[in-house]
């Protein structure tokens, strides 16, 4: 779960611009890179098969030639050894004695080997070879003096025939490549005798240079033993040298690989020895890197494109996204000032035309809404205020006092005193302020009253620091919760105890009685249901005055707690902060 909470959460991080821009890209690159992900599929299997099959296609017919060749020069070889004609002739020659036969014998044999020559044109030097005495006979061209058969390339050996691969001819006046035999001839009298032969001027370069599948292919030509007798590539295959590969092979077939760096192509003849065709791996794979460059190319190119087009269109969304942003956080700062709305984009447009409408219509609803409430709470205080006209009350009162005076009516007196001083104080026209000293004065009137008028002794407790005497509090929020405290429960030994102090800059006044205590019930009622019950006591006003005259006066920085235990007492706390003004004055 946590794993999966983590994932959610990272997705869920990631930007707008983000995802716009992703989905774009892969959007435009994904069917891109399919695409060349299979055209590159397609290209690499056309260009391997057609380059494979054809290098092996030319490879078998370099193998056939280089056959062929070779069983030419076998065929010429038989012809000009024992068992042919000319063989039999220098048999003759070697045994005569006579100058007129040996003569004779010459140019019988000089005549057959023209006539070899004449029917056989990709013959070229061919004559008789004399191993001991390195001598040789009837030479159909000019010899070099380095001329040894022993130095020659080996390409195949066999049957009294010896095969020698590409290699610089022995006529004096040939320099080209050329393929040789050597073979063994039956002489009675010579156990040395050998028949030399080679092909044709330029034969062996145009067999090579078959395969025109790759200007780059080079070739090697493996005796049967898979020693290399001939390279075009010397540095890297060296001749004398065995192929990396060969000594893996076991049966003749057409195999292919990599040695060196080049790609190999091999293929066997009948005859036992092999071609290879090399082709290098920069060359073999330039047409796909040249490729494959254009396609990274071009997935660069649609990247761009793509992420272009998807910043622009996270501009066109960004744009009126910030302004709608503006707006609302300037909404939630009590700013509900319209502001013209120009996004560029006509559907954005109409959106914010249309917030800002709703702003306005807030703002109008938010003004009446508090409005309303203001007129309400000075009508509830007025209610409050205002129930009886204080004139007649006090204009009556005071006729009360001057009668009880002139009866000797003490007690009558002082109630009648007490009353008419609270009543004037609570119902008089100068506003809501007051301070704490005409509060505690208030209070102390209210008390004497309650005195006179219950049949039970009780005592308060008034202690107060001097020095805030005169901060300036709402009139009227003492005596309704001494009030409440000598309602609920207050007998004889009663006690109640009036604090105030200041702690941390805030006024604090605290009520507290030894009662029988209000259950949780009773105190939710008075502060919010009181209106039934208010009716019923004194001035007709509760603590539930109280609270709303503290939420109005201080707009939410004025607090009141009430808590009570069943037996123990009532204990109210307020807690006020202190206006500067009037603190400390005498």
């Amino acid at each position: 779960m946590k794993p999966e909470h983590v994932r959610r959460s990272r997705i869920e991080r990631i930007t707008l611009k983000n995802r716009i821009l992703f989905l774009f890209a892969a959007v435009a690159l994904i069917p891109f890179l399919l695409s060349c992900y299979l055209s590159y599929r397609t290209i690499h299997s056309i260009l391997t098969t057609k380059l494979q099959s054809g290098i092996q296609s030319n490879l078998k017919q370099v193998t056939l030639s280089l056959e062929n060749t070779l069983s030419n020069l076998n065929h010429v070889s038989q012809q000009l050894a024992f068992e042919g004609s000319i063989g039999k002739q220098l048999e003759q020659l070697m045994l005569a004695d006579q100058p007129y036969d040996r003569s004779y014998l010459t140019d019988q044999i000089k005549n057959q080997l023209n006539l070899i020559a004449f029917t056989n044109p990709n013959i070229g030097l061919s004559m008789y070879y004399f191993r001991e005495d390195d001598t040789y006979l009837f030479e159909t061209m000019g010899v070099k003096d380095s001329f040894d058969p022993e130095k020659l390339p080996i390409m195949a050996s066999y049957y009294g025939i010896t095969y020698f691969g590409p290699h610089i001819s022995n006529d004096r006046f040939n320099d080209q490549y050329v393929l040789s035999a050597l073979r063994k001839v039956d002489l009675p009298e010579r156990e040395d005798a050998y028949v030399y032969i080679e092909t044709g001027f330029n034969l062996t370069q145009s067999i090579l240079d078959l395969d025109d599948v790759s200007k780059n292919t080079a070739h090697l030509i493996l005796d049967n033993h898979g020693r290399i007798s001939y390279s075009e590539l010397r540095d890297a295959f060296p001749e004398n040298a065995k192929f990396p590969v060969s000594s893996q092979l076991s049966e003749p077939s057409t195999t292919s690989g990599i040695a060196s760096g080049y790609y190999w192509y091999q293929q066997y003849s009948n005859q036992g020895w092999s071609v290879v065709s090399l082709v290098s791996k920069a060359d073999y794979d330039q047409e796909k890197n040249r490729w494959i460059m254009q396609m990274v190319l071009l997935t660069v190119l649609f990247a761009a494109v793509s992420l272009a087009i998807g910043w622009l269109l996270w501009k066109m969304v960004y744009r009126p996204l910030s302004q709608f942003h503006r707006e609302m956080k300037q909404m939630l700062n009590s700013n509900f000032d319209v502001v013209d709305a120009n996004s560029r984009i006509p559907e954005f447009e109409m959106l914010l035309t249309q917030f800002g409408r709703m702003k306005s219509h807030i703002a109008r609803l938010y003004s009446e809404v508090e409005l309303k409430e203001k007129r309400r709470a000075d009508l509830e205080i007025e209610k409050l205020l205002y129930q009886i006209n204080p004139h007649f009350l006090m204009n009556t009162l005071d006729t009360a006092h001057w009668l009880a005076v002139m009866n000797g009516q003490e007690e009558i007196d002082r109630l009648v005193t007490s009353l008419n001083k609270l009543l004037y104080y609570n119902l008089r026209m100068g506003g809501q302020s007051s301070t704490i000293r005409e509060e505690i004065d208030s209070l102390k009137q209210y008390l004497i009253l309650q005195q006179i008028r219950y049949n039970f002794q009780f005592d308060v407790g008034i202690h107060i620091d001097d020095k805030l005497l005169n901060v300036p509090v709402p009139r009227f929020i003492l005596q309704p919760l001494v009030e409440n405290s000598l309602y609920h429960g207050l007998d004889d030994k009663g006690r109640i105890e009036v604090e105030v102090s200041r702690h941390n800059n805030r006024l604090e006044i605290s009520i507290r009685d030894n009662g029988r205590g209000i259950s949780e019930e009773k105190i939710k009622a008075l502060l919010e249901q009181e209106q039934a019950e208010r009716h019923r006591v004194g001035m007709g006003i509760g603590m539930n005055y109280v609270k709303r005259m503290l939420e109005s006066y201080y707009e939410g920085e004025a607090s009141m707690n009430v808590s009570s235990e069943p037996g123990q007492g009532t204990w109210i706390v307020i807690e006020l902060p202190i206006h500067c003004e009037g603190e400390g004055k005498s």
